[in-house]
């Protein structure tokens, strides 16, 4: 079927009790592997890419292949810019086709956060184009994003970014980080039920891989709709590739040892499905 936005995906989620998954792809194989995995368990997903991913090969290299996996699928996909650094990317996402953007002010101000995030809603509202942001900021580091030690997410500016800026989702701060943990994150789920008692649109949860299922499943509970997970996929696919190489370390043929990453990011994706809950809701 073809791409679809994320804003009516994810209201049913809200709606319905539970999350839907959002993966970085960083290759065909990844693409693949998530696409699979959706279609096995009826579920509907979403891919995205970052600005550093997109720099290697370009949003349209990444878009293509989701659009060709979509098309072969019978669970609604979405693309999505994760973690848009700037009102002139999101814009170069939005006229190549990705039918979600996410355009990440956190790391200004309050005031300048708001600016720029209603400036990228408001031009991808006539293209009915979904807008995520984030408030607060989700710390640690992955490819060129840099969120230091964090900030939480204020629950009453929640409610006012969301009211001034227009956004139909908001990834928040509750002590999550990007990239690798080095002990067990411990979050602030209080916080996340305090913001959605007073922020209606679909709330996102960065920074996931790594976190225990069963804190993920109580924030889903608790209001999360979008699940990001990134990290986990790329050492998933590592995982495969290396481990092929080691048993067979004369294979030449990218095939193979591709393939052995995808079968390891597919079976990853089938887990967190499992776990936001968004099996069979295709």
């Amino acid at each position: 079927m073809p791409l679809v936005t994320t804003e009516q995906m994810l209201l049913r989620a809200q709606a319905g009790g539970y999350a839907v998954g959002a993966f970085n792809v960083e290759n065909m194989e990844m693409v693949m592997a998530v696409m699979e995995a959706a279609e096995e368990l009826k579920s509907p997903v979403i891919m995205q890419t970052t600005p550093s991913t997109v720099k290697y090969a370009g949003l349209d290299y990444f878009l293509a292949n989701v659009r060709a996996a979509a098309q072969r699928a019978s669970v609604p996909i979405a693309m999505h810019l994760d973690h848009g650094d700037s009102f002139a990317l999101a814009m170069q996402a939005l006229r190549t086709g990705y039918t979600s953007i996410m355009i990440d002010g956190s790391h200004e101000s309050f005031e300048e956060n708001i600016r720029l995030t209603k400036s990228v809603a408001d031009a991808c509202a006539p293209s009915g184009i979904s807008v995520e942001a984030e408030l607060g900021k989700v710390g640690g580091k992955e490819d060129d994003l840099d969120g230091g030690d964090g900030g939480y997410t204020d629950p009453m500016q929640a409610k006012e970014f969301a009211k001034k800026t227009g956004i139909t989702s908001l990834a928040v701060a509750i002590g999550t980080a990007h990239g690798v943990y080095k002990g067990e994150p411990k979050l602030d789920l209080d916080r996340l039920s305090e913001i959605r008692e007073v922020v209606s649109i679909p709330l996102v949860l960065h920074g996931t891989s790594g976190v225990p299922d069963e804190t993920v499943a109580d924030c889903v509970r608790r209001g999360i709709c979008k699940v990001n997970y990134a990290t986990d996929l790329r050492i998933a696919f590592t995982k495969g590739v290396t481990g092929f190489l080691k048993e067979q370390p004369d294979a030449i043929d990218p095939k193979k040892y591709n393939k052995a990453g995808k079968e390891m990011v597919k079976e990853y994706v089938k887990s967190k499905i499992k776990v936001v809950k968004s099996e069979g809701k295709a």
